[in-house]
Formats: C-alpha cells, sequence, structure tokens
C-alpha cells in the first residue's frame, strides 16, 4: 500500500468518495473486512467523471445499486490486481452491482491511463479526475492510498472504505453483508 504522493508521477485511482464520519465507514487495518451492521445516511457523494469512452461516471449515473469504486495507481503492480479484482466483480454481479474506475492522472497521460486499460482488459467505466481528487480534496478527500476501494449505496452514499489490496471475494462479503443490512425495516 502506497501513500500518493504530490508529485507529477501518472496515477490511476479507482474511487469512491470519503465518508464524512459515521460508523458504517469502515478502514480496516488488517484480517478481512467487515461491512457495517446498517449504512449510516450520510451525505452523497456528488461527483462527476468524463470516462475514457466520452460517457459520464457521476453520482447520477451509478443511482440505483450498490456501487464499487476502486483507487489504483498504473505504476504499482497491487493496484493491477485490484483492478482485476474488480474486473471479475463487475462480470459476475452486473447488473446487482456497479464497478467502476476512477484514474487520477494529468489529462496529458491518457494515452498512459488507455495503454493500462487495454491491457488489462477492464470491462467496467474508467474516468479520469480532476485535479481536486487527485490532489485527495474533493468528492473523495481523505483517501491516500492505492489501491484502495469504496462502496457507495443506492443513493450515493459512502458505506464502505478499505486502504490495501481487497480481493473480488471479501468485496462479495462486504457487498452481502450491506445488502442485508439495507434490507432490514429501520427500527
Amino acid at each position: 500500500m502506497r501513500p500518493l504522493a504530490p508529485v507529477c508521477t501518472p496515477l490511476l485511482l479507482i474511487a469512491i468518495g470519503c465518508g464524512g464520519g459515521g460508523d458504517a465507514v469502515r478502514e480496516p487495518a488488517a484480517g478481512p473486512p467487515v461491512a457495517a451492521a446498517a449504512p449510516a445516511p450520510g451525505p452523497v457523494r456528488s461527483f462527476s467523471y468524463e470516462t475514457l469512452d466520452g460517457r459520464e461516471l457521476s453520482t447520477g449515473s451509478l443511482s440505483g445499486r450498490f456501487s464499487v469504486i476502486g483507487f489504483v495507481a498504473t505504476y504499482d503492480v497491487a493496484s493491477q490486481a485490484e483492478a482485476r479484482f474488480l474486473a471479475g466483480l463487475f462480470r459476475d454481479h452486473t447488473p446487482r452491482v456497479n464497478a467502476a474506475l476512477l484514474v487520477l492522472e494529468a489529462s496529458e497521460n491518457r494515452p498512459l491511463v488507455e495503454a493500462f486499460v487495454a491491457a488489462l482488459k477492464l470491462p467496467y467505466p474508467v474516468a479520469l479526475a480532476d485535479a481536486p481528487t487527485i490532489a485527495g480534496e474533493g468528492p473523495f478527500a481523505g483517501l491516500h492510498h492505492v489501491p484502495s476501494v469504496v462502496v457507495l449505496d443506492a443513493g450515493g452514499r459512502e458505506v464502505f472504505r478499505h486502504v490495501g489490496l481487497i480481493t473480488q471475494e471479501a468485496l462479495e462479503e462486504v457487498l452481502r453483508g450491506l445488502e442485508r443490512a439495507s434490507a432490514r425495516p429501520a427500527r
């Protein structure tokens, strides 16, 4: 797990927003990920980025189902593994779950990002981030390590965060727990 440095090296990050507090957002240090008992209704993570194919990756385009966004860097082998784990999740659970990749990369490095996506044959939306997101600010403030993954609920609120590599199987476990929790009636 590598911290993002404020230098001009190309970075590719998959991201869904940072939590603004709330018990449902988890950042486990070790061991298998554990989903929160119930998603805490927090603020909606408002974002909009243009994907490599000219579409929109936004709060609106992901609404209606759980969405998994990962942060990765093109130079990092663990990030490549994370991108592949998300591809498996996307393949096995679409349309039930969204998956997306947000590239924290300067726009002049787009050819590098396109080569990364083509080499890994990534089937989900991939977008370039804006300057505040690349700097660790904006809707995803506070997430400074690659690889990382965030899960948004159907309304666009962050309900899970994991810093470090997380497998497809572990993400499936997290999603099952979140789905069970969201299906329970409120008390």
